[in-house]
């Protein structure tokens, strides 16, 4: 299941992508199957990437990839990459886990290439807030959720770096009942309501079914758990001649 939509990548053979707080690597490992692309996939969650790599093993193993993947632990906040060493940044679902979320985006600004693209996922407001309501512990958990999000905020915060928004979307709205049951029902291990919801997620990811993927676009831009929004990086400003004076010619 992955958040981001690869088509608004504008992907390339031969380019780099870095899928920052990659967890255990849904979005790396799907574009490392489908794009001639070199993806880096990082986390500050050892587990996680250990999940991640476990997870590329059997694809590996067959060959059956398109690119290469590159799985490590790193810290958002001072990332291991020189300047601009990345056309595309995906950081999904990591920003409301951060306190000091600007540091991050800076970042991102730092390593990606001018004329690159950063695409950013974090929870909708409405959806979010109301697992907040339901459930304290659904986001006082360690390394919990933060913060709520506008999505005015993040592209504010965003476009103060000099990236141009173009373009937005939601996703996963089947998914928000969900959460909604599960913070009603936190303290109940054994539900059998929330059990079966999940398994009717499982079916729909598995399966894909088109009455299914039919409902959700209709209520992803109402429901939809998380808002994914595309933005590129200025590119190499030219240097102004306009304004300088003729010099004397002879």
């Amino acid at each position: 299941m992955i958040t981001v939509d690869p088509h608004h990548l504008q992907l390339q053979a031969g380019q780099r992508v870095l899928d920052l707080g990659c967890g255990e690597g849904r979005h790396a490992i799907h574009l490392w199957l489908t794009d001639v692309v070199e993806v880096v996939g990082v986390d500050l969650n050892f587990n996680d990437v250990a999940t991640a790599s476990e997870r590329a093993r059997p694809f590996a193993e067959s060959g059956d990839v398109a690119g290469r993947l590159l799985l490590g632990v790193a810290d958002g906040m001072s990332l291991p990459f020189a300047d601009n060493s990345f056309d595309v940044v995906i950081c999904s679902e990591v920003l409301e886990h951060i306190n000091d979320y600007q540091a991050v985006l800076a970042e991102i600004d730092r390593v990606l290439k001018p004329a690159g693209i950063f695409a950013a996922s974090v929870p909708s407001f409405f959806p979010e807030w109301v697992c907040w309501q339901l459930s304290d512990e659904y986001h006082q958990v360690e390394g919990g959720h933060v913060r709520i999000f506008r999505e005015r905020q993040l592209r504010g915060s965003i476009e103060s770096l000099g990236h141009r928004f173009f373009a937005r979307h939601r996703a996963h709205a089947l998914h928000a009942p969900y959460w909604w049951l599960k913070c009603l029902l936190w303290h109940r291990v054994d539900s059998r309501l929330l059990d079966a919801y999940h398994r009717l997620l499982v079916w729909d990811l598995m399966k894909k079914p088109r009455l299914t993927r039919w409902l959700e676009k209709l209520l992803n831009p109402l429901l939809g758990k998380s808002t994914v929004l595309y933005f590129v990086k200025p590119p190499v400003s030219q240097p102004d001649t306009a304004s300088r004076p003729l010099e004397a010619t002879a």
